[in-house]
């Protein structure tokens, strides 16, 4: 077996298991008991955990530059995401003041990085 198809391997096992505990573990915090669809935001929360996680690997093992700016920027979707579910669950409407303002600043530096990408400057 190549060094390869091993580190398939054990990528797949480790997703499932992570799969596995966002399905059949409950998430203890964050979480009033009794609040309206409560498993269905604790499984959003931990699929935004695992989201996260392959986000970093990506940042890490990007090939190119443009794939490391795409997956910040992906981070910042999940961060918005974070953001939301946390504001529902907690009730309080600050996070959503804070996943207002990532947008904004997320939608600003991806236009910014696509006029780096396409060469002209900032002002132009």
């Amino acid at each position: 077996m190549k060094k390869r198809n091993v580190t398939y391997i054990l990528g797949g096992i480790l997703i499932l298991a992570v799969v596995s505990v966002i399905l059949f573990k409950p998430l203890p915090i964050l979480f009033y008991p009794g609040l309206p669809f409560e498993g269905f935001l604790k499984r959003a929360f931990y699929i935004l955990l695992l989201s996260f996680a392959l986000c970093l690997y990506r940042i890490v093992r990007g090939p190119t530059a443009a794939d490391r700016a795409v997956t910040l920027d992906i981070l910042g979707v999940l961060i918005v995401g974070f953001c939301v579910i946390t504001g529902i669950s907690t009730g309080r409407s600050w996070y959503i003041d804070i996943a207002i303002a990532w947008v904004l600043q997320s939608f600003i530096a991806t236009l910014a990085l696509a006029k780096f990408l396409e060469g002209k400057s900032l002002n132009d």
